[in-house]
Formats: C-alpha cells, structure tokens, sequence
C-alpha cells in the first residue's frame, strides 16, 4: 500500500486570513501576492508549516484555488517543494445544490481510494456523509479555524491518523 495523502488548503490552514488584520500571529511572515490582476493579496504563511507537514509521513496534494501558483507563492515561503495539485475544473467555486463542497468531489476522485488526510477551514458534515459514501479507504476531514490558521494540536491529529493506519499506508 501506497502512503496517504495529504490535501491541503492554502487559504485558513497555512494563510489565517481571518485573523484580526492589523495583527499578523506570531511566527508569521507577510507576502504580497500577485496572482490576479489588481491589488496584490496580503497572505500571512509560516514558515516552520512547510517542515512539520513534511515529517507527517504523507504525500503533499495542494486543495485550493491557488492551484499551481502555491507551488510559486506558498510553497518557497513554508518550505515545501513543488507539490501537485488537484484541478477542480469547471466545478471550482460552483456551489452545489446538496451543500456538499465544490472540492470534495474532485478530491475523492483524485485519492482514488488511497487514504487521506483534507486540512480545510470549509468542510461540513454533508462533506464527510459524501466522503463517507463515496471514498473506500480511511480519510480524515480536518477543519482548521481561519483566524489562527494550523497549529501544534492541529499536526497531532494529522499524526494520530496516520498512526491509525496500515504501516505501509
């Protein structure tokens, strides 16, 4: 068996966009990002995210609507290496008449039974009914509050389930 998966949300888990504005968390750095035309985005990343994801023991999947540019944005500043990414196609940002997220689909699909690990700060419950509905393996949707992005107890519970798998997987 192949080792879980990993997917990540850039914006909430790694960038705490709804923390107060005028108060960047500590161990933060702020960036200006230019990924649309007009004004940059102010993103707020730590650095030490990038290290302690990669001690998990799992394979690193970009879930955001950055796509490809967290690979040029995010990935440098966390210390993370260019990473794939899910394409949500024409279902990014469609909100869908079940309530059910418009990226849970496509990240079911792209596990393909694998185990996985989905760090988020827009899951519901109608997200692990389909997960749970659609998704053979053990997988883990794991909310993270926006105002604080990810922290220690955060990395605990991604460790614990990857302890409650397979050894080899």
């Amino acid at each position: 068996m192949i080792r879980p998966l990993l997917f990540l949300d850039v914006d909430g888990p790694l960038n705490p966009y709804a923390a107060q504005p005028e108060r960047r968390p500590e161990g933060y750095t702020t960036i200006r990002a230019q990924v649309r035309p007009g004004r940059p985005l102010r993103v707020w990343l730590n650095p030490s995210h990038g290290p302690a994801l990669l001690a998990l023991g799992y394979d690193l999947c970009w879930a955001t609507t950055w796509t490809a540019e967290a690979n040029r944005w995010i990935a440098p500043v966390v210390g993370l290496p260019e990473l794939p990414y899910v394409d949500f196609g024409s279902a990014l940002l469609t909100e869908r008449p079940d309530g059910v997220h418009w990226k849970t689909a496509a990240i079911v699909a792209y596990a393909e039974g694998r185990p996985f690990a989905w760090v988020d700060d827009e899951q519901s419950p109608a997200d692990t009914r389909y997960v749970g509905a659609h998704h053979p393996g053990p997988a883990l949707l794991h909310h993270v509050d926006p105002r604080i992005g990810l922290l220690q107890g955060d990395f605990t519970a991604l460790a614990e389930f990857r302890g409650s798998l397979p050894r080899d997987g």
